[in-house]
């Protein structure tokens, strides 16, 4: 017998609790799942103004301080690609425990660490634990969010992400402080401290109403989705329409069924996603892996990373300017990449990501050419050059908050079918992760091979191209339920199959 609350689609008599608290129920497991960012963003905001006394303290070379800065990216491919299979085996939620223990037992160790290796150790752990929580949190979040509101829920995680970097970047400010050799450690040292707030909000938080489908558990299921949708109808429809993505008749109904040819472990899923896809999957890889490219190469992570050391390039001779800059950039940031959410459902992402990627080649532009003609002018103080270098670090940071920063996340998270979603969306991930792990391990480098100048310019003709990519390539997927997301793909441009209204009507559209 069924006792989910659903009988072949119809609704049963039971007491509605006021459907304002399920909304405030979706956005708090939006919350909690987004804490897992909170850490990795303290995690490389922290590095920034961390390594000017890493590098004092422990008589580091410029080829290992940005080995340093870059290699915890490197390490995370291996928590992201594990993070697919293991969400699909232990559940997103107590995936998203497991990203905080890994982040909690790095922080420990790099706070105490004593000489390069030992930090190293503590990187690689932290890595593993930013591989889990980059793919976890906006998976979780897309999966428990109604559609109407999935692209405000589903930028939690960069929200939280930037908030991370600028409490990181504080955090510098005021520790820089203390002793040299205990102002670092302590630096890196307290970011363990939320992880012990993960693990207590976990509990909280219920599993996927998605990955509880595959697992035959209906009943867990449906409970989820009536605490996350406006309506119960809206309820049962989703239940629908994740059981037909992944092959569960309707009138299965009971609360714990075996899945037909259940695939849940992860079986054939990598076959159907890279060796034998179908136009539709492989134009969804494409797009994913496409924009998770251009929102690292395009040298936002260069900024993050190294905002002291372009300042320092830009003019700003003290360390103290340089921080203060530094936590500027993390407020503009943050506060660019609250604006992006609360627009992404309304003015959808292709709009979006075009608006943020010509924005940003724009201000890239602007910034290699003012720090090029600084470079040029060794003794000389051109206070309009300094002025448009330190004013476009600040306009590439916001224009990327607005789109590239929490798009990507959204648009990834939602257009794989939800059989192959923990598996794609990993992919993507680690793309991102070792895109980022270049530029952070080379950029010094790079300054020097191009000059500071060049290397900018040369994030501008990414930025440039990505744009092109953005707008030949991707459709628009705002308020598309997710399980047909998919029909929307297939002809490998921008041209939909269908199209949504404001209101979230499906439209059908003829090319």
């Amino acid at each position: 017998m069924s006792s989910s609350g659903i009988e072949k689609g119809v609704v049963t008599t039971e007491v509605e609790a006021p459907r304002g608290n399920r909304s405030r129920f979706a956005f708090a497991c939006a919350i909690l799942a987004s804490m897992t960012s909170i850490i990795l963003g303290y995690d490389i905001g922290v590095m920034s103004g961390a390594a000017i006394f890493i590098k004092e303290d422990l008589k580091l070379s410029d080829v290992q301080l940005e080995i340093l800065m870059g290699i915890l990216n490197i390490y995370s491919l291996v928590g992201s690609g594990a993070a697919g299979r293991t969400s699909d085996w232990i559940g997103r939620r107590y995936t998203i425990v497991l990203a905080g223990a890994f982040f909690f037992c790095g922080a420990l160790l790099m706070g105490f660490a004593t000489n390069y290796p030992f930090i190293m150790v503590g990187r690689f752990v932290a890595g593993i634990g930013v591989g889990y929580a980059m793919m976890i949190a906006p998976v979780y979040t897309a999966e428990v969010a109604p559609a109407t509101s999935r692209g405000f829920l589903s930028s939690f995680p960069e929200i939280f992400i930037n908030i991370g970097i600028l409490l990181g970047y504080v955090s510098n400010y005021f520790f820089s402080k203390l002793p040299v050799h205990l102002g670092w450690r302590f630096m890196l040292g307290v970011g363990s401290i939320p992880s012990v707030c993960l693990a207590i909000g976990v509990l909280a938080m219920p599993e996927s109403p998605r990955w509880l489908v595959l697992q035959g558990r209906i009943g867990d299921a449906f409970k989820v989705l009536d605490k996350t949708s406006n309506t119960k109808e809206e309820a049962i429809s989703r239940l629908n329409d994740i059981k037909r993505a992944a092959g569960i008749p309707e009138d299965m109904t009971d609360d714990v069924i075996v899945v037909p040819n259940r695939k849940s472990a992860g079986k054939g899923v990598w076959k159907d996603l890279i060796v034998r896809p179908t136009p539709a999957v492989r134009h969804i890889l494409i797009a994913c892996l496409g924009i998770h490219f251009a929102q690292q190469a395009s040298g936002i992570d260069a900024v993050v990373l190294y905002s002291p050391t372009i300042f320092q390039k830009a003019g700003l001779k003290s360390k103290n300017d340089q921080l203060l800059a530094t936590v500027a950039v993390g407020i503009v940031k943050t506060l660019f990449i609250v604006v992006g959410t609360c627009v992404v459902d309304r003015f959808g992402r292709r709009a979006l990501l075009l608006t943020s990627m010509g924005g940003m080649f724009l201000s890239l532009t602007a910034l290699g050419t003012s720090l090029t003609v600084i470079d040029r002018n060794p003794g000389q103080t051109l206070k309009w050059a300094i002025g448009l270098s330190v004013t476009t670090v600040m306009t590439f940071v916001a224009t990327f908050s607005i789109g590239a920063g929490p798009v990507t996340w959204v648009y990834c998270s939602e257009i794989f079918p939800v059989r192959l979603r923990a598996q794609g969306a990993s992919l993507g991930v680690m793309l991102n992760r070792l895109m980022s792990g270049i530029i952070g391990m080379t950029f010094l480098s790079l300054s020097k091979g191009l000059t500071i100048g060049g290397a900018f310019l040369l994030f501008a003709g990414v930025a440039a191209a990505a744009w092109v990519f953005f707008f030949t390539f991707l459709p628009e997927t705002r308020g598309m339920p997710l399980e047909e997301m998919e029909s929307l793909f297939g002809s490998y441009t921008a041209n939909k199959k269908k199209n949504v209204t404001n209101e979230g009507t499906e439209v059908v559209e003829e090319h």
